[in-house]
This record gives C-alpha cells, structure tokens and sequence, in this order.
C-alpha cells in the first residue's frame, strides 16, 4: 500500500520527492537527541538515505514500508515499519519535525501503520517491537498510546559521536498479519 489516510493525515511513500523537507528535521540535532543513526550533517547524507528508501519501494521483496507523513499538504515527518522476515518482527519507528510534536501526529501514523501491516498480504509477521532512549518520554507515550507494552528495559544504545551507553526500551505487541 503506497498511500493511508487517516482522519488528520495522509501517509505517502517517501523518498527524494521530500528531500528538503525531511532534511530539516533530520539534520536538527535538537530534533534527532534520541535518534541513534542523526543528525544528518549533510543535505547529501539524507539524498543518500532518501535513494534507499526510493530502491526499496521498487522491490518486489520490500522488507522497510517508510511513509511521509503530510498534514494539510505539508511534509511533517515519516514512520516506517521494517520487516524481519527469519523473527516476523516488525520493527516500527518514526520522527516528526519538533514544530509538529505534542498533536498526536506521531500515535495516529503508527496507529496507521500497524493497521496496514496486519491487514496486508504483502507483509507477515507475528510481531511488532519499537525501540527507544529510556529519556524519551514522548515516544513511550506514543507506543503506550498505539497498544504496545514495556517487554524490555534492560537494551543499551550509543549515539554516534557519543561513548556512553543509554538504558533503551523495547515496547512490543503480538499481531496476526499475512
């Protein structure tokens, strides 16, 4: 499925279509604190990010469904759904530009996601899991929101350029897809 509406959003396939846009909010260190592989340093590191995503929706065997997501015809954010198909795990993730957090944009697409994933042919799996930085209270509200339950808060994570390590949490849900 290319494209989901849902009652504020629509989900459109990502790619280099939303170069500038999703560069914003991927080079914005302030916006990506929690996100293990950005800020993005270069407009042509996320061209770069933006061709796999444009190759993978070209595959017959597509194994990462990742969607812009546009509210009143504006570029917000995405959120994906990667597949493992050895584990039928799903892994979910999303982001949004800070300008559009706290509206509930992020819970609504997930939500989207999730039903897509389980009422697609293309895609099975028997569970979905989200990860996060223990400190990022706002996502473990949204996976709270979408169904998902704590499995796991004994992960760790290290951001690049970062030596430390973070408690990350791992939030799942068992589904029936495929």
């Amino acid at each position: 499925m290319t494209e989901i509406k849902t009652e504020r959003l629509e989900l459109k396939k990502h790619g280099m279509k939303y170069l500038h846009s999703t560069h914003i909010y991927a080079s914005d260190p302030e916006n990506t604190v929690y996100m293990i592989n950005l800020p993005n340093s270069t407009l042509e590191e996320t061209e770069q990010y933006l061709t796999l995503i444009d190759d993978e929706w070209n595959k017959l065997d597509q194994k990462l469904f990742e969607y812009a997501v546009i509210h009143n015809g504006i570029h917000i954010g995405a959120v994906a759904l990667s597949i493992n198909e050895e584990t039928r795990i799903g892994e979910l993730g999303w982001i949004l530009n800070r300008e559009n957090h706290g509206n509930g944009y992020a819970t609504e697409a997930a939500r989207a996601i999730i039903d897509m994933a389980i009422s697609s042919d293309k895609i099975s799996i028997e569970k979905i899991v989200a990860h996060c930085d223990y400190r990022n209270t706002p996502s473990v509200r949204v996976m709270e929101k979408i169904g998902l339950t704590l499995e796991s808060d004994d992960g760790l994570r290290k951001y690049t350029g970062d030596d430390k390590e973070y408690q990350e949490l791992m939030y799942s849900m068992d589904v029936q897809s495929g």
